[in-house]
């Protein structure tokens, strides 16, 4: 059998009860050197083969994935975060539905709900924002036409930006062009959330640049952006005395 299994967003013990169990389990674990935290392959058996993809090819995956099937052995390929999210797990599954092998998925703690810890924030406020946008800017790699950043942008709501680090003076451009926000408008940069360097600058969108420059942050870090990181927001009717529910009759 071959497990998809998220990580977690980078600390050791951030993996799930389920993802460990199958590390634990597993006669080989290909993963994500280049993201993952090494500190995770704690939870791997003794003799367990153990590669790190950055170096390989989705051939090179697939073909060691389907080795270890023919010869019985159970497979871990390991994400960062959760697979769903930038993981290219679909042209993974693809291969492995054509081939006829049998595979399922762990899911994972994501980086951007790493990221929402680190700042102790909540990116769902009343009468702030109830929508999250996680999308990233366009470089090498592009986006689909319809959503170009300043176009997600222009709905002012949290924004959460992945694999955008190294392109934050075109990231302050399109933020703003969308409309929506304005160089004052809350932002942060995390490093490496939840990892044992785990650093948190809290800045502008105006400022979101100078901010990464001064504090030598090239890449591996999420972007948020949005009021979400201010001071003003309603309190929740779920809990509000005032309010009744299923579960509860207001008291006042």
């Amino acid at each position: 059998m071959i497990h998809f299994v998220g990580a977690g967003s980078g600390g050791a013990d951030l993996i799930t009860v389920r993802g460990a169990r199958l590390l634990g389990q597993a006669d080989c674990i290909i993963y994500a050197g280049s993201l993952v935290n090494p500190d995770v392959l704690q939870y791997q058996k003794e003799g367990c083969a153990v590669y790190d993809s950055a170096g390989m090819t989705l051939e090179d995956v697939i073909a060691l994935m389907a080795e270890n099937e023919k010869a019985g052995k159970d497979t871990v390929r390991l994400h960062t975060g959760d697979p769903s999210l930038y993981g290219a797990i679909r042209e993974q599954m693809d291969e492995l539905d054509r081939l006829g092998l049998s595979y399922d998925v762990t899911p994972g703690v994501s980086s951007f709900c790493g990221a929402a810890a680190a700042l102790r924030a909540e990116y769902t406020l009343p009468e702030v924002s109830q929508s999250v946008i996680i999308t990233r800017m366009a470089g090498r790699t592009p986006v689909p036409e319809g959503e170009e950043l300043r176009k997600m942008a222009s709905h002012g709501c949290t924004m959460v930006l992945f694999l955008s680090t190294g392109l934050l003076e075109d990231v302050e451009r399109e933020l703003l062009a969308g409309g929506a926000y304005t160089a004052d408008t809350p932002a942060a940069i995390v490093y490496k959330a939840t990892w044992p360097d785990e650093k948190v600058f809290r800045c502008t969108v105006g400022t979101l640049a100078q901010t990464a420059r001064d504090n030598h942050i090239t890449k591996t870090a999420l972007i948020t952006i949005g009021n979400f990181l201010g001071n003003d927001y309603e309190r929740s009717k779920l809990y509000d005395p005032g309010f009744t529910h299923g579960y509860r009759e207001a008291s006042r």
